[in-house]
Parts: structure tokens; C-alpha cells; sequence
């Protein structure tokens, strides 16, 4: 079997997204798990809370309302971005629901860019835009290659080719094959 370069092409497409799948969701798990066992971050107040850093930040926040409102319950607020980050992280590394796990990590780069990131000077500083900004070619592509979206999707491919043979009167050779 000879592979054109064409070929290549293709699959060096099909798999184009893997690397930025992986390292935003390695980064987003590490970074929720990092929230959750870190008993200073899940305190009320004290040095490295999260209700200090909202306080640190709230001034200088673009949206000084959104720090505003979540610092009502900073611990709850903490855990609820702790495990936004890890879900998305998850679904990033296994590709399951990809464009909805990357449309969350987006939400939440944009949320920490619009806070915690906004004062940085120059803006290019601020890695939460570079993260919300990487969110974006996996909402607009999802993960084609390596992930559950797309071993969902063959399989749903293959049950839709199925029942259209069947509709037309012609037998299923999978469904037909001896086990």
C-alpha cells in the first residue's frame, strides 16, 4: 500500500488538535486538582485564599462586580472553579463532549482574564487570554482523532448504516456476521 502525500496530509490534519487537546487538558485537570488540595486556597481568609485573591484583585477587575458577586462565598466559589477546571480538563483528555468541555474552558480563561489576569501590562503577559484563545479551534473543531467523540460517532455511523440497509431491504453484514 502506497501513501500519497496527500495521505499524510490528511492525517496530519486529523490529528493536528491532538497536542493542544493534551496540554490544555493536562493543565486545566493539574490546575483543579491543584485548587482542591490546596487547604489554604479553600479557606475563607488567610494568606493564599481564595478570598484573598478576590480581594487583591477586585479593584483592578474589569468586571469588579462578577469578583463582587463570588466573593459572597469564596470557598463555594473555589470549589465550583476547582472542579469546572477539572471537568474540562477531562473532557478535553478523553475528548468526550470536546466542544462543550472546551466552550467551558473558554468561560472560565475569559472569567480569570476579565478578573484576576486584567491589569497585566502589556496584555500579552496575561496567560489566561493566550488560554481562552487556545479554547477556541477545539470549540470550532472538537477532537476528530483519539477521543470518545469520535469512537461515538463511528459507532453511531455504523448503527445509521445499518438501519438504512435495512429500510432498503438489504441485510446488515455486521449484524449478519457469526459471532
Amino acid at each position: 500500500m502506497t501513501t500519497t502525500s496527500s495521505d499524510l496530509r490528511a492525517r496530519a490534519a486529523e490529528y493536528a488538535l491532538l497536542p493542544l487537546r493534551l496540554f490544555l487538558g493536562i493543565t486545566f485537570v493539574y490546575a483543579g486538582l491543584d485548587k482542591l488540595t490546596d487547604t489554604a486556597f479553600l479557606s475563607a481568609a488567610g494568606d493564599g485564599s481564595i478570598a484573598q485573591q478576590m480581594e487583591a484583585v477586585r479593584d483592578s477587575a474589569a468586571l469588579p462586580g462578577l469578583v463582587e458577586l463570588s466573593s459572597h462565598e469564596p470557598v463555594g466559589f473555589g470549589i465550583a472553579i476547582a472542579l469546572g477546571e477539572l471537568a474540562v480538563g477531562l473532557g478535553a483528555l478523553t475528548g468526550l463532549l470536546t466542544r462543550v468541555a472546551a466552550l467551558g474552558g473558554a468561560l472560565i480563561s475569559l472569567s480569570l482574564w476579565l478578573t484576576v489576569s486584567w491589569p497585566t501590562t502589556p496584555y500579552y503577559y496575561g496567560n489566561d487570554l493566550v488560554y481562552l484563545m487556545a479554547w477556541i479551534p477545539l470549540i470550532l473543531a472538537g477532537a476528530p482523532a483519539l477521543s470518545l467523540d469520535a469512537l461515538l460517532h463511528r459507532r453511531r455511523g455504523r448503527r445509521a448504516s445499518g438501519s438504512r440497509r435495512a429500510r432498503a431491504g438489504r441485510p446488515n453484514p455486521v449484524a449478519a456476521a457469526p459471532s
